[in-house]
């Protein structure tokens, strides 16, 4: 056969099976899988009460009182939990800025944006993580990215974890030598914030037993561990009305329990965290929820509605 027909023929399949894909995406549901992630099952559908919840225009701002374990002690402060719902990038993993144009690309999460703050000391610490998981766990059984940020008068560092199923790539950036602009690709794991999400998401498929865990990032920022998986195990028991996921790292000599509603919305009440600090001695973290509000605090920036931190029990000119 003539070469430039072989090689037209090619071209020509190529073509056909390109517009193919195309219009297979154009024509799939918003909620489904990339090319590069192909959709094994249906796309998960929340509950009506999940939807009535979630998509109701407000976030869930939750506030707590916390004795957060720093250096040789424990020291006073307050975390914010802020849960609401948002449209994500497929591709670009970041907020759409026009989600009714983004077509195939719109993927709905729940996102996680938990906001620490104590003083040590003189100088104050501001943390914040955020964790970004797909509402569509058929499809994305784990969260998509996760970032931490810690400021103090030292400096400040930055994490960025990026997921695809359970492969999760990190990049870090942070003032201390040894720690700067590093990136890190690992296999067969996923990140313990995740779990803040998966909890409000699907709260009976939290994993349990014996597995390989990229620990907190907040955690890994104070203690200067080494940014991989530990062996961890995980578990989950219930009593009176509270379940409790307790993680356990015996490498690390770290243990973490978040405790959360047994029923729907699934909120969740406090933790506790302990670990070894730099001369050994244990360290211990208390948080215990303070207040709930439903509220779309993106809209409320005016200085007379700094009122409205009193709501959450939090201090009103300062943060």
């Amino acid at each position: 056969m003539n070469r430039n027909i072989v090689v037209a023929a090619i071209m020509i399949l190529a073509v056909s099976a390109s517009l193919q894909s195309c219009s297979s995406e154009a024509g799939a549901s918003p909620d489904t899988n990339t090319a590069s992630e192909p959709v094994a099952v249906a796309s998960y559908t929340p509950s009506a009460e999940w939807n009535a919840y979630w998509y109701q225009g407000v976030a869930e701002v939750n506030s707590y009182k916390v004795s957060q374990g720093r250096y040789t002690m424990s020291h006073e402060g307050t975390c914010v939990n802020i849960f609401v719902t948002e449209d994500f990038s497929k591709e670009k993993l970041v907020k759409l800025n026009d989600a009714g144009r983004a077509g195939a690309d719109r993927l709905p999460i729940l996102k996680l944006n938990q906001s620490l703050k104590f003083n040590t000391g003189i100088y104050p610490y501001s943390v914040m993580m955020s964790a970004f998981q797909p509402v569509d766990r058929n499809n994305y059984p784990h969260a998509v990215k996760v970032t931490n940020t810690v400021q103090e008068w030292c400096g400040m560092a930055y994490m960025q974890a990026k997921m695809s199923g359970t492969q999760v790539g990190i990049e870090q950036f942070s003032y201390f030598e040894g720690e700067q602009d590093q990136s890190y690709a690992f296999d067969g794991t996923f990140m313990e914030d995740e779990l803040w999400t998966t909890i409000r998401l699907f709260p009976d498929e939290l994993p349990q037993g014996e597995m390989l865990v990229v620990p907190g990032t907040t955690f890994l920022r104070f203690s200067h561990k080494p940014v991989r998986p530990y062996t961890a195990k995980i578990s989950v028991s219930k009593a009176d009305g509270v379940r409790v996921l307790k993680i356990e790292y015996p490498e690390l000599s770290r243990d973490m329990e978040i405790s959360f509603e047994d029923v729907f919305p699934y909120k969740i009440l406090g933790w506790e965290e302990d670990y070894l600090g730099f001369n050994g001695e244990k360290l211990h973290t208390e948080a215990k929820l303070d207040k709930t509000i439903m509220i779309d605090y993106w809209n409320k920036h005016n200085n007379d509605e700094r009122s409205l931190r009193k709501d959450l029990g939090l201090p009103e000119d300062w943060q």
